[in-house]
């Protein structure tokens, strides 16, 4: 599957059957480094059956452990690996995520599922789209400083997608049929991928181009910033390093704005760095924006009624990540929630609240 969206991890925070299931894999794209990756993974199997037998029967663990054990034996699975793994498994869902950035190995076994690896993708304040146009083909790619990978483009009506005539590209590369074709790909992708997402689009485009694109366009996330040369041309890699050249701006510039809003609503009593005073707030309904610290884990358990907070050993599988915890909470009461590098945390904590009111 595709990084996790808003849209996805909307149904794995709605109450869920039980057990659920979190493993989280550091992995390898390239030979001979990613052969470790499936005995490793197999290794977190184990400890996923080991956990589940505490409370389940053989019986009852055999068709949870199914799927498990096809994508462990998956070879082509495994040779299509990128630098993260995540896996989402209950009695009747199991979610596979390959990711474009390492993260830390994993096992939960809970009542809810492990998400802050995932948030990291789908909540992180670095995230970006772009948009590749030439006269007759298109790209799209979601991406962020560390990744930039390409995504499904939404399918073209049939007349603009075939134009008449004896040369299927005659009417795309000149004149009314250039510019319905360029309004067309403006239209689908703000629907289907902008509006969705809201997240900010950058067009690549080579210099003829960018002008006619841009006087048909009604995106309100299309950046005024254009990646001007041939976008298909590039490698990946060299695509996102230029991407990322003129997102960088943006990023900063949103992180200093969520800094600012929460200094303001810490010296009036609107917000927190607090833990305890945050995860009663959280379950009160009353965080309107939670920032939480990328790196840091804080083991224990959240109780759902009082919002008090249980420390707790983090070998334990059963055991989640309080911030984890908080961010759910958080989402589920309709905040936002911005996951940050710790450099650029405005506290130490590990975590900023905003209050709603």
């Amino acid at each position: 599957m595709p990084i996790p969206c808003q849209r996805y991890l909307a149904t794995v925070l709605a109450p869920l059957e039980t057990p659920c299931i979190s493993v989280y894999l550091p992995t390898h794209r390239s030979h001979p480094d990613n052969l470790q990756d499936p005995i490793r993974f197999k290794n977190l199997v184990k400890q996923v059956d080991e956990s589940l037998a505490q409370s389940y029967s053989g019986r009852e663990r055999q068709p949870w452990l199914e799927p498990w054990e096809r994508l462990q034996n998956d070879e082509e699975f495994w040779h299509l690996t990128l630098d993260g793994l995540a896996v989402l498994a209950s009695p009747s869902r199991f979610d596979v995520f390959t990711l474009p950035r390492s993260v830390p190995e994993r096992v939960v076994v809970a009542d809810s599922f492990h998400l802050k690896p995932l948030l990291r993708y789908s909540q992180s304040a670095d995230r970006y789209h772009v948009l590749a146009v030439a006269e007759d083909k298109y790209a799209l790619f979601e991406g962020n400083r560390y990744a930039l990978d390409p995504i499904p483009e939404p399918s073209l009506t049939g007349s603009v997608r075939t134009p008449a005539g004896s040369d299927p590209r005659a009417e795309v590369v000149t004149g009314e049929g250039m510019a319905a074709y360029f309004r067309e790909v403006d239209r689908v992708v703000t629907a289907a991928v902008s509006q969705p997402s809201e997240l900010p689009m950058l067009l690549a485009a080579l210099p003829e181009n960018v002008t006619p694109f841009r006087s048909g366009a009604k995106n309100p996330h299309l950046l005024p910033e254009t990646l001007v040369g041939d976008p298909f041309a590039l490698d990946t890699e060299t695509l996102r390093q230029r991407s990322w050249a003129v997102m960088e701006s943006y990023y900063l510039a949103r992180l200093a704005q969520l800094r600012e809003h929460f200094g303001t609503a810490l010296a009036r009593e609107q917000g927190t760095g607090d833990l305890a005073e945050a995860a009663r707030a959280a379950v009160a309904g009353r965080i309107g924006t939670l920032l939480i610290d990328s790196d840091q884990v804080m083991p224990g358990r959240i109780d759902p009624t009082t919002g008090a907070i249980q420390a707790a050993d983090l070998s334990d599988p059963t055991i989640d990540d309080q911030l984890d915890d908080l961010a759910e909470w958080v989402l589920k009461m309709g905040g936002d929630v911005v996951v940050v590098p710790g450099e650029r945390m405005p506290t130490t904590s590990g975590l900023a609240a905003i209050y709603r009111y």
